[in-house]
């Protein structure tokens, strides 16, 4: 095995910096010398000194992530999910992710300063979020899960939150449901204002029952007492909307306790994040969702904040994601 990038040059006849670069999939390098010092990379295994490779690079090969400080969001099975994707795309190319907890903006400047990492990974991004405004101002490179309201350019990979829900509550009315409860996450966060705003879309100028949206924790003790205050209302909603699985799972346990039969009195439809740890058509009645895969987002910002630190432009580096509709057994037509 060589661990010794001169030793692989001159196996090559090539220059230590070809090598270093062509390992390192740098543009300036054409594709038949990349696939060739790849190539006897492989067959002789070579493994770089992490080291040398980063002072050849310029790079530390790790992101940061700023967890909010009194949340643990490691039992969060979204963030988890999301982690996974991260770290594992991350892995494939010996990069990792260095974590730390704070509620302090000023700790993106002090994290940037210590060298420690190349990029930050934002998420749950509100309307005017101070984060980007700092790093862009400190010109710090960072990629963003979701979009928000700023002149900024950032780069970001999202989903079609508004699109999905939007077509998820237009179905719920092609049943003959027209008291429809959204219950959705927090209502600063971005994605929940574009889930409220396909909901409302859905109405085309029929009126929207204020009362029957809810914001909150995506739990599911906030799902089951949140579907518990829309069923107590005078006039209930016949069907639910739930930005999250977790969510779901307690409005599911509210409908049932209350005697109702899911898909049947009360029709249920959730956004699922596609978690590995709870699968929507598991339930004893199979959800019908609004799917997009969270970890999907994790791999894809893993590489996007790669290309970004290689210096690709911005503009190329902003993706968003479908979100497919699946009907299944919690849906149905509104009783007469």
């Amino acid at each position: 095995m060589l661990t010794n990038l001169k030793a692989l040059a001159e196996h090559l006849g090539v220059s230590q910096a070809t090598v270093s670069r062509a390992l390192n999939n740098y543009s300036s390098v054409n594709a038949e010398t990349k696939a060739r010092v790849q190539a006897a990379a492989l067959e002789l295994g070579y493994r770089p000194n992490s080291s040398a490779r980063r002072l050849a690079t310029g790079r530390i090969g790790a992101l940061g992530i700023v967890m909010p400080a009194g949340t643990n969001l490691l039992t969060d099975p979204h963030f988890v999910d999301f982690l996974a994707g991260l770290t594992e795309t991350l892995a494939k190319h010996e990069n990792e992710v260095v974590l730390t907890a704070s509620s302090d903006i000023a700790t993106y400047r002090r994290f940037a300063a210590t060298g420690k990492v190349d990029a930050f990974v934002l998420s749950a991004p509100v309307a005017f979020d101070e984060r980007i405004a700092l790093l862009d101002q400190i010109k710090f490179p960072f990629v963003v899960h979701g979009r928000c309201e700023t002149e900024i350019p950032y780069a970001y990979y999202d989903i079609e939150n508004k699109e999905g829900f939007r077509d998820a509550t237009t179905y719920l009315r092609e049943l003959g449901h027209r008291d429809i409860g959204l219950l959705n996450g927090p209502s600063n966060a971005m994605f929940a204002v574009q889930r409220e705003e396909g909901y409302r879309e859905a109405f085309q100028g029929f009126r929207v029952r204020e009362e029957l949206i809810l914001s909150g924790p995506m739990t599911e003790e906030a799902g089951y007492r949140n579907a518990g205050l829309l069923l107590d209302l005078p006039e209930p909603p016949t069907a639910l909307l739930c930005s999250s699985t977790l969510m779901a799972m307690g409005v599911n346990r509210q409908v049932r306790g209350r005697g109702f039969t899911v898909g049947k009195d009360i029709s249920i439809i959730t956004h699922d994040d596609g978690l590995s740890s709870l699968k929507t058509e598991n339930f004893s009645v199979p959800l019908t969702v609004t799917k997009a895969p969270i970890r999907q987002a994790g791999e894809e910002l893993a590489e996007m904040a790669r290309t970004l630190i290689d210096g690709e432009s911005i503009a190329n580096l902003q993706k968003v994601a479908q979100v497919e509709l699946i009907i299944r057994g919690s849906t149905g037509p509104m009783l007469s």
